[in-house]
């Protein structure tokens, strides 16, 4: 039966919110997707990421996608800032959710006087535990028996590489993501691993795209995958995105790839101007590579959520025009964990939203208005493209277009912004496929002006 199935690779696809299994062909086409919500417990010690419910629900999916496809590789990609400290038998701690402020005023204290400064990591300092390094500065004082126990710190998309193949390994794009915990310039661990006694936790350094070993005996006969399934070392979600463009960035020039899902990642790729600025949330991401990408960040998936609501409406031309017309304008910033105007509080000023369609229209205007500025403050040219879940947004790329100066506005086609970067590792050396087209500029009327009014707000809190 196997050998009657044609090729193919399974993406285990983390984010922050959601979790999907997808299974591409070669031809890197979606021939099956499953999802899941990514749930955080609130049991135990601290919030943590339900690793178990994970485990069994990809598991489920990978027997399904056995009879569908001979799989010949599994590739994990997951949001940043998350890692398990496990030894050999399994996780000696539960995964630690970034939200979750880690300690008090005094555990907050001591890793302040720890931590890397800027322009050794290239990572702002960030609420709650988006700085990975502050997650293991808390979990070894709180929790030393357990801590002291580990064998290896694993970033996240390694670990599932570990559970599916048994061999542990280090990745610099989940290293280089606002850990605390690299030197991006030097390529190698910060200050911090290396005054806390870290660096033995830290498995060798492989490449995203290295084939660690195959699937465990077992788990190919629990799912039925070939047992000659090759399990891929992994990468950090926006670098996923990041991929493609990055490896035909000396034939088609400068672009700022926008990663867009629950995070909204600005990727300036040859094209910054203007130097990093750490209380903008300015940060140096590493690409595949190791090479540092000049990046800014805000939680567009939450905010836009918080303004258009659990179930967003459509909206029209029509809506748009009203909100601008009547200078309707949603103020920085809808969630608590960083972006250019972390600290302040989000609020709408001018007449509401009359309506559902008009609230997922403002929440679609605040979401470009942030994106262009972080354009702007990167001094980023060249194209800018869309990846990710805001390439289902019919108006959002059109209205960048609007603002961008005649900068061309390209919208993905690949809608999770991350399947084809993780196909991409799978099949190391294949030409990445073209995907995407450019969008007509809305040129609306008083749009300009809208953002000009916005702008002197934003900045003036």
């Amino acid at each position: 039966m196997a050998g009657a199935l044609g090729p193919g690779v399974v993406v285990l696809d983390i984010g922050k919110t959601n979790a999907k299994l997808t299974l591409i062909d070669d031809q890197q086409h979606i021939r099956a997707e499953l999802r899941t919500p990514n749930t955080v417990r609130r049991d135990g010690p601290y919030p943590h990421h339900d690793t178990e419910r994970l485990w069994q629900w990809m598991l489920t999916g990978l027997r399904t996608m056995a009879t569908q496809a001979h799989i010949r590789a599994v590739v994990p990609v997951t949001h940043g800032a998350t890692a398990a400290l496990v030894d050999d038998r399994g996780l000696v701690l539960p995964v630690l959710d970034y939200e979750h402020v880690p300690g008090d005023a005094t555990d907050e204290a001591r890793y302040d006087t720890r931590r890397p400064g800027f322009a050794e990591s290239g990572s702002p300092r960030l609420p709650a535990g988006l700085n990975l390094g502050r997650q293991i500065d808390w979990l070894q004082a709180r929790f030393p028996a357990e801590f002291a126990r580990a064998r290896h710190l694993l970033t996240y998309p390694q670990y599932w590489a570990w559970r599916l193949c048994g061999v542990a390994a280090s990745e610099v794009t989940s290293l280089g993501c606002h850990t605390d915990l690299w030197r991006p310039a030097e390529q190698r661990f910060s200050s911090l691993v290396e005054h806390q006694g870290w660096l033995p936790l830290f498995p060798p350094l492989r490449e995203a795209w290295s084939r660690l070993g195959r699937l465990r005996p077992e788990l190919a006969a629990d799912t039925g995958l070939p047992a000659d399934c090759e399990i891929v070392c992994g990468i950090h979600d926006s670098n996923a995105s990041l991929l493609r463009h990055l490896l035909t960035l000396q034939q088609s020039g400068p672009c700022t790839v926008l990663s867009t899902g629950t995070w909204v990642i600005a990727a300036a790729l040859g094209s910054a101007t203007r130097p990093l600025v750490e209380a903008q949330d300015m940060l140096a991401n590493c690409d595949v590579f190791g090479n540092a990408v000049p990046c800014m960040r805000f939680m567009g998936g939450r905010e836009f959520g918080a303004l258009a609501g659990e179930r967003p409406a459509s909206f029209s031309l029509a809506d748009l025009q009203r909100l601008v017309a009547q200078q309707t304008l949603a103020l920085p910033c809808f969630a608590e964990t960083g972006g250019p105007f972390a600290g302040q509080t989000g609020r709408v000023v001018g007449p509401a939203p009359a309506s559902p369609a008009e609230q997922a229209a403002l929440a679609t205007l605040y979401i470009t208005l942030v994106t262009d500025h972080c354009l702007h403050a990167l001094g980023a040219s060249g194209r800018v493209i869309v990846e990710g879940a805001f390439t289902a947004n019919p108006w959002l790329g059109p209205l960048l277009a609007g603002l961008a100066d005649g900068r061309e506005v390209i919208v993905s086609d690949d809608s999770s912004g991350t399947t084809c970067g993780a196909g991409l590792l799978a099949g190391w050396g294949m030409s990445p496929p073209g995907g995407g087209a450019a969008v007509v500029a809305l040129n609306m009327p008083g749009l300009r002006a809208y953002r000009d009014a916005w702008r002197s707000r934003a900045d003036a809190r």
